[in-house]
C-alpha cells in the first residue's frame, strides 16, 4: 500500500511541475537555499492544487473525498502565522491555545480530527510528500472520517513557510 502511495505522491510531482512554481535563491544571494516564493492572489490555486492531491491521496486508500471548509482555513492561517512570531513549529499557540480550541473559535462545529504542520522553505505538494512519509500527519491526511479540511499556510520575507491543515469529520 506504501508503495501506491508513493507513486501516486510521484505522479502528482510530476503534474504539479507542469505549473512550475517560483524560486529564488534567497533575499541576499549568499544562501543556497531554495526559496518558493508564493505570489498575492495564488491563495486558491495553492489550496485547490492541495486538496486535489489529498483527495488522490484519500482515494487511493479507500478514503472518501474532503471539502475545503472556511473555518478551518481560518484556523489553520491563524496558526501558520503564529508559529512565525512564535519562530516554531508546535501545535499550540501563544495564547496557550491547542488545535481543538482554535478550531472551535474559527467557528467550526465539527469534530477536530489532526493538525498538520510544517517549516519549510518547500512547495505545498513536497510538504504533502513529506507528511506522507511519516505515519502520524499520514494517518491525520487518511483518516476515514474526515470529510473537511483546512489548508493554509504564512510566508516570511526570508522566504520560510508556515504551513497548517487541519482535517475534520
Amino acid at each position: 500500500m506504501l508503495r501506491l502511495f508513493s507513486l501516486l505522491l510521484a505522479g502528482m510531482l510530476v503534474l504539479a511541475a507542469c505549473t512550475a512554481p517560483e524560486y529564488d535563491n534567497g533575499s541576499t544571494g549568499s544562501s543556497p537555499t531554495k526559496v518558493y516564493r508564493i505570489r498575492s492572489g495564488e491563495t486558491s490555486k495553492i489550496q485547490f492544487r492541495m486538496l486535489d492531491s489529498v483527495n488522490s491521496l484519500r482515494s487511493a486508500s479507500g478514503a472518501g473525498p474532503v471539502q475545503l471548509n472556511a473555518q478551518l482555513n481560518a484556523a489553520a492561517a491563524t496558526h501558520s502565522r503564529d508559529m512565525s512570531v512564535q519562530n516554531r513549529p508546535w501545535h499550540f499557540g501563544s495564547d496557550g491555545s491547542s488545535p481543538i480550541d482554535r478550531t472551535a473559535r474559527a467557528g467550526y462545529t465539527g469534530r477536530f480530527l489532526g493538525e498538520n504542520i510544517s517549516e519549510t522553505y518547500e512547495t505545498e505538494i513536497e510538504t504533502l510528500g513529506a507528511w506522507m512519509d511519516q505515519p502520524g500527519t499520514r494517518d491525520v491526511i487518511l483518516d476515514p472520517t474526515a470529510v473537511n479540511m483546512g489548508f493554509a499556510w504564512y510566508q516570511e520575507k526570508s522566504g520560510k513557510i508556515w504551513w497548517t491543515m487541519i482535517l475534520g469529520g
